[in-house]
């Protein structure tokens, strides 16, 4: 039985029992209200059954088109619960690369404490420590455990995906595990087939999510909001293989919720964005925490006329107009991702436009890595990671040095950032395709965020927020820290931390990567690049020795849960330790410790040796998760002895 998480430590819970049910994409239908400071609205969440829990699928004697005609005559007879979300507004005609938005959910029903009775709610839902257990808990319930907080939730029901129009073509596939012609069991396949489809067939995967979004309801589950989590379930189901595969959440977030920051941007005009918070991105959607919960995400974003909405996402999101004076953005991402990397920005944000002299390098700039660069490709492995729409195996992508980029910042900066800033992006992208190869991602979007953010910069899917700070900076400031944040897309997002106390994974190799990308978009002598980088090393050798010298042992430690590094609890429950300790924020150690050793190893084996196997390493890794074991163990690495010789992982 797990032990109960006490929010007032200094780590931080991610409550949801990953091992169980494992979300794998999120529909967010969200309104920005800047008046109330919340964003409400509805998101749909599409499950697989955990690692612990999918039993083997048998194939049924009957025919699975016959089953589906068969349930489709059960449903006449069960309740069905149809939401008050303006489906009528969608378009029946939608292809797969048209999604339609909708309009608002229900009314707040909710008491002070955003809790609700779902009419029929029981009390005393038992917390996460009691959540389904086959051999001792086998008579309960079953939990669904999701990461939540400080959200109002007013209703939580099952998505009837059997109902919508051309969803039969999913059952024709589907092996149902049995053959009771359960209607419940088919939904669950046909979210399965769904989430399953080939990569090919993304666009057609998008339609019909967006097509289940909108279908009608089945059954509201019952639900308790807690400090940290929401608990949902549905009674007489007692096992995650049986619990609904697709659900709808109507809620909305708190002015108070430290996942989104409101604000004034340097203009004086309203704003709200992710700014990084240590609790991530749970209270402004429900969702699943732990990295391991990769997943996909498209979102409809409406607020009024005159804000932009940025996010991450694949697409160039334009504005639909709804109605007068509001606009609606779609954004929708491919690649699984955690949770915690969605990020999103509202605000009357302007592009600053690349002068029409120069404007025909910002994109698709192709060239061929030299040789020396290119030889691991010879021999190109299938990817490691699940199937996505992979730009590794992309041969146009492979040769696009220069991604499709935008600027975006508050009107009074415009000027600062077209002189400082626009001309730097293309060099600082060349420099890290030409050191590491395919961008992981296809576009890039880059904002000067608020003045109140906490850092000089924080890297996202498609997006980059930047300080304000590194625009009077001169280039060098502002260039250094654009190659931090854009080493990130493959140190951090394409290759990510399987246990968030390693941010060194992250942190470490996008400080050793600025230097070399930094140095390349300036295209320095050798001479000079060794002088740039030996005065950087030694004051970050200061900062870090004081750094060692005034803080806590404890949080200097690359490893801190040692052995058990990675390690989930049986419902896949874990803490990111020392996640909440205030001081950390601030402390660079992770970085500046993560950076020597990688400079060390650089010089043990030669600079451009150590390149070579960081770009097999990408090549090999990305889409995944790893652990440092991943990095010193690899075995198309060529850096072991040196690593060896050099460090612990108690360093």
């Amino acid at each position: 039985m797990e032990t109960q998480l006490d929010p007032m430590k200094d780590d931080l819970p991610l409550m949801a029992n990953t091992s169980h049910m494992l979300v794998k994409h999120y529909i967010l239908d969200l309104d920005v209200d800047f008046k109330s400071k919340v964003i409400e609205g509805i998101i749909v969440l599409f499950f697989e059954t955990g690692s612990q829990y999918r039993r083997s699928s048998s194939t049924g004697k009957g025919d699975c088109r016959s089953q589906f005609d068969e349930t489709c005559k059960m449903r006449a007879s069960e309740p069905c619960h149809v939401p008050v979300t303006n489906v009528s507004a969608c378009s029946s005609k939608m292809e797969y690369n048209d999604f339609a938005v909708c309009g608002k959910g229900e009314e707040d029903t909710s008491d002070k404490n955003g809790n609700h009775s779902n009419k029929e709610q029981a009390s005393g839902i038992p917390s996460s420590k009691n959540c389904y257990d086959i051999e001792d808990h086998g008579n309960k319930d079953f939990l669904l455990v999701l990461d939540c907080c400080d959200l109002s939730v007013l209703k939580v029901e099952e998505v009837d995906v059997a109902a919508v129009s051309g969803i039969e073509k999913f059952t024709r596939s589907a092996k149902l595990t049995d053959v009771s012609k359960d209607l419940e069991n088919l939904r669950n396949q046909i979210v399965h087939e769904l989430v399953t489809l080939p990569a090919d067939r993304w666009k057609e995967q998008l339609y019909y999510f967006t097509c289940c979004r909108q279908a009608p309801g089945c059954g509201e589950l019952l639900f308790t909001a807690g400090t940290w989590s929401l608990e949902i379930r549905k009674s007489g189901i007692q096992t995650p293989t049986d619990f609904p595969h697709a659900i709808r959440i109507w809620y909305k977030t708190k002015p108070e919720g430290k996942s989104v920051t409101w604000t004034m941007d340097q203009s004086g005009r309203p704003c709200v964005y992710t700014m990084g918070s240590p609790i991530n991105n749970r209270a402004l959607f429900p969702c699943q925490e732990p990295p391991v919960a990769l997943s996909t995400w498209q979102a409809s974003v409406r607020t009024a006329a005159g804000f932009v909405v940025l996010m991450s996402g694949e697409n160039s999101a334009e504005p639909v107009q709804l109605q007068e004076g509001i606009l609606s953005w779609y954004y929708y991402v491919t690649m699984p991702m955690p949770a915690s990397t969605f990020t999103i920005a509202v605000g009357c944000w302007q592009e600053v436009k690349q002068p029409s002299v120069t404007a025909s390098i910002q994109t698709n700039t192709e060239f061929s890595l030299p040789p020396s660069q290119a030889d691991f490709r010879c021999n190109e492995e299938i990817c490691g990671h699940v199937e996505y729409p992979c730009r590794f195996q992309n041969p146009a992508a492979r040769l696009q040095a220069v991604i499709p980029y935008r600027v975006f910042a508050p009107r009074c900066l415009m000027e600062r950032c077209e002189e400082c800033l626009l001309q730097l992006i293309p060099q600082c992208l060349s420099a890290a395709y030409t050191t590491l190869g395919t961008h992981p991602f296809s576009r890039l979007d880059v904002l000067i965020v608020p003045s109140n953010f906490s850092s000089l910069g924080m890297a996202s899917p498609h997006i980059i927020f930047l300080s304000q700070s590194v625009l009077p900076g001169g280039s060098h400031l502002c260039g250094t820290r654009l190659c931090h944040e854009i080493a990130h897309a493959w140190f951090g997002l394409a290759i990510g931390a399987r246990d968030w106390t390693e941010e060194w994974l992250s942190e470490g190799f996008a400080t050793f990567l600025e230097d070399i990308f930094w140095a390349r978009a300036q295209q320095l002598s050798h001479d000079e690049v060794k002088g740039q980088q030996e005065l950087k090393a030694l004051l970050r050798w200061r900062r870090l020795r004081d750094e060692v010298q005034n803080s806590e042992e404890e949080l200097q430690v690359l490893r801190p849960k040692k052995e058990s590094t990675g390690e989930l609890s049986e419902s896949g429950a874990s803490v990111v330790k020392y996640g909440l300790k205030a001081e950390k924020i601030f402390m660079q150690v992770h970085y500046l410790k993560g950076y020597f050793l990688l400079r060390s190893l650089a010089r043990n084996i030669g600079e451009a040796s150590y390149l070579t196997c960081l770009r097999k390493f990408v090549h090999k890794f990305h889409g995944q998760l790893v652990l440092s074991q991943t990095f010193s163990e690899s075995d198309t690495m060529q850096w072991q002895p040196a690593l060896k010789s050099t460090c612990s992982y108690r360093t």
